[in-house]
């Protein structure tokens, strides 16, 4: 009877033992993503203790079963925004109890309202991050660079992948601006623009004589910047503009003039004529061209003889 009681106490000595505490690091290769999530695990160090009912419980911060570490069910996504306008990162987690979010950009801790109250920056109850206004200068660009969120509980924490904040530019000045071009009918023809500096690169598209130029025609075709026509017509000739657009606006290149011209050609051609010795002929002919063709006669491959004939104003 004697050895049955001892055994019992050394079992019962030997579950009240205080269990380690235990720490998990699980990291998940997220290059692919951008940025990387890495989930920290912390089992709270506690001793058991039978509680009321002798059953086996935590003794000051409990783990409940139900609790589980953060997780990041939503990622910022990279932005580029306007100076001075809102904007908002977007970042949600999960996890229980529910967890806090944190901001950071390029591995600093971001101040937020929650910090200091005249702040541009608020931390909204979702996790989201949310700008009032951007603020970017030529010496001070305090809101561009990479960010990521972490939300975290007494069992560990989430990071989500990076976002990049960018801001939006277009310069005013054109790196090159179009000049004029003089061509023949049926020539090609070749006008070239470089656009101003900007964020995003802005795009190109061109305007005759105010219009926007369309470039679904076969002939016209629009490549880095340079505006080419084939097989020119009259009816191309104008003044055209050069036009930068990205999501800031536009911006408008100087004008160049396109002059198209058409070589001298005959409407109608003299033909042979007989007539009497001493009487006079005349001799019809019509030619057109851009500028207006300039018009002389010779016969047999030499000036006319001065003073015995006359050349009128339609070139007969």
């Amino acid at each position: 009877m004697l050895a049955l009681r001892v055994v019992l106490v050394i079992s019962l000595l030997d579950t009240s033992k205080t269990e380690p505490s235990r720490s998990v690091i699980v990291s998940s290769d997220a290059e692919k993503h951008r940025g990387s999530q890495e989930v920290s695990t912390n089992l709270p160090e506690s001793k058991t203790e039978p509680d009321q009912d002798g059953n086996l419980g935590y003794k000051g911060s409990r783990l409940r079963q139900e609790d589980f570490p953060p997780r990041i069910v939503e990622h910022p996504s990279d932005l580029i925004v306007s100076k001075g306008e809102p904007a908002t990162l977007n970042c949600k987690a999960e996890g229980r109890p529910p967890p806090t979010v944190e901001w950071y950009k390029d591995g600093e801790r971001v101040e937020t309202d929650r910090d200091n109250p005249r702040s541009h920056r608020m931390l909204l109850p979702s996790g989201s991050l949310f700008f009032l206004r951007i603020i970017h200068g030529r010496r001070s660009k305090p809101d561009d660079g990479s960010y990521v969120c972490v939300a975290r509980n007494y069992l560990g924490q989430a990071i989500s992948h990076n976002a990049s904040l960018e801001v939006a530019i277009l310069r005013d000045d054109f790196r090159q601006n179009p000049v004029d071009v003089m061509v023949a009918v049926g020539e090609p023809a070749v006008l070239e623009c470089q656009p101003p500096r900007g964020h995003p690169e802005p795009t190109i598209s061109w305007r005759k004589d105010g219009t926007n130029l369309d470039d679904r025609d076969e002939r016209i075709t629009i490549r880095s910047g340079k505006l080419m026509i084939t097989n020119t017509l009259k009816t191309d000739a104008g003044k055209y503009i050069c036009v930068a657009t990205n999501m800031l606006g536009e911006r408008e290149s100087e004008t160049a003039e396109l002059t198209v011209l058409e070589r001298p050609t005959f409407v109608k051609r003299p033909s042979s004529v007989v007539v009497l010795t001493d009487e006079s002929v005349e001799f019809h002919c019509v030619v057109q061209g851009d500028p207006v063709p300039i018009v002389r006669w010779r016969k047999d491959d030499s000036d006319l003889p001065k003073g015995r004939y006359e050349v009128l104003e339609d070139h007969t």
